[in-house]
């Protein structure tokens, strides 16, 4: 249902394995994908996690709506706050970067998923589409609010009020996600990225992913004073020595590109 792996140094791998049901979110894997990101973000050994779903035709196709048509009560993980019920809170309460390897498919609540990764490189395979106005639903896991502050208010209204696709890579060329490639290439291209990553220390991603993030919600100035604020505090504890050492790395990272 879900696998977690870790084929790299500092790396996790984690695998939406539902495939025969296009890795619908039941009630099961959103509870054992909020355990596995709980888990991941406190191991000390992971510093990037990856995920992706199982097979080539679905990232993940949202809620899973045949468990939930025998459940009446099942419709409230739409408007659930805790991360075991809410998969993209449970993506966005990590505080380490997680890069989304969107394979195939990513639908309404897939798609508010795939929003709650930090990167996102797709398979030619990936599309994406917002169906809460089709099936008459409202989303309640972001998907309202994130969706226009990434492509623009304009073209937002536009999925959102037709349900229509949004390709792989006409989401590239609105500037959603980061890449597209061949299916063969997606796990390639996301591990190196998600090891790139992870030869940053570890402080240091979880603190600048955390200034991006809470800035990105404020006014401008107040994003701006948030920065002045902790970089203050951080850097604070930053010696001559510290950085010295690091600019060695940084210059011999760039002869060897």
């Amino acid at each position: 249902m879900l696998l977690v792996e870790k084929p790299l140094p500092h790396v996790a791998v984690v695998t939406l394995n539902r495939p025969e049901a296009m890795n619908a979110l039941s009630k099961a894997l959103r509870a054992a994908l909020q355990k596995a990101m709980t888990e991941l973000d406190a191991d000390p050994d992971v510093k990037v996690i990856v995920l992706t779903g199982a097979g080539e035709r679905a990232f993940t196709a949202g809620l899973d709506l045949k468990e939930l048509s025998t459940d009446p009560l099942g419709m409230g993980a739409a408007n659930a706050t805790d991360p075991a019920e809410n998969p993209a809170q449970a993506v966005l309460s990590c505080k380490k970067p997680i890069v989304g390897a969107i394979n195939g498919v990513a639908i309404t609540g897939g798609f508010e998923v795939a929003l709650a990764c930090d990167v996102m490189i797709c398979s030619t395979n990936a599309r994406f589409a917002d169906t809460h106005a089709r099936v008459g639903i409202t989303p309640g896991w972001g998907l309202s609010q994130k969706l226009s502050r990434c492509i623009g208010l304009y073209r937002a209204k536009e999925l959102s009020l037709t349900g229509n696709f949004l390709s792989a890579q006409q989401a590239y060329d609105w500037g959603m996600v980061n890449r597209v490639v061949a299916p063969e290439e997606l796990m390639p291209a996301a591990l190196e990225l998600a090891a790139q990553m992870a030869d940053i220390e570890s402080d240091m991603l979880v603190t600048y992913k955390g200034m991006i993030d809470d800035g990105y919600d404020l006014p401008m100035g107040e994003g701006l004073k948030l920065e002045h604020e902790r970089s203050v505090v951080h850097n604070r504890a930053v010696t001559p020595d510290m950085v010295a050492k690091r600019r060695e790395a940084v210059q011999s990272r760039g002869r060897s590109q």
